[in-house]
């Protein structure tokens, strides 16, 4: 049993799980009845996406430096109770169950989903590849 990170909206691997949606915005252009069924997420967790502030660093935000800047702050964002209790919870879940977690974001060494592995990794959470 374990975690996969994946991006939204690419095929699902077998024995995947529930595919959760750490992401501020659902997909553009997609009905709700959509997404799951053109795998982007089958539940989705806002409270684990960064707030839109960040997004708009990121947005606006050029060569290297921005990354560490923006991963200080979402760790920040990721300590308050709700989203620390949130991780807390995956951690455990991820002993007995299959699930996945996802961005949007092509990139995941330039996404938040990359700080969310480190920060369930530091909880004892356990992935797949």
């Amino acid at each position: 049993m374990a975690i996969r990170v994946v991006r939204l909206g690419t095929p699902r691997a077998s024995n995947e799980g529930l595919r959760l949606g750490t992401v501020r915005r659902p997909p553009r252009g997609v009905p709700k009845s959509q997404f799951a069924k053109r795998d982007f997420y089958d539940v989705w967790l806002p409270n684990l996406s960064p707030s839109q502030e960040l997004v708009s660093l990121a947005m606006h935000s050029q060569g290297e430096s921005w990354w560490k800047t923006f991963e200080s702050k979402f760790r920040a964002e990721m300590n308050g109770p709700d989203a620390s209790r949130l991780l807390d919870l995956l951690a455990a879940l991820s002993h007995g169950a299959n699930f996945s977690l996802g961005c949007y974001c092509e990139d995941e060494q330039h996404c938040h989903r990359s700080i969310l592995r480190k920060l369930l990794a530091e909880r004892g959470a356990e992935f797949s590849c």
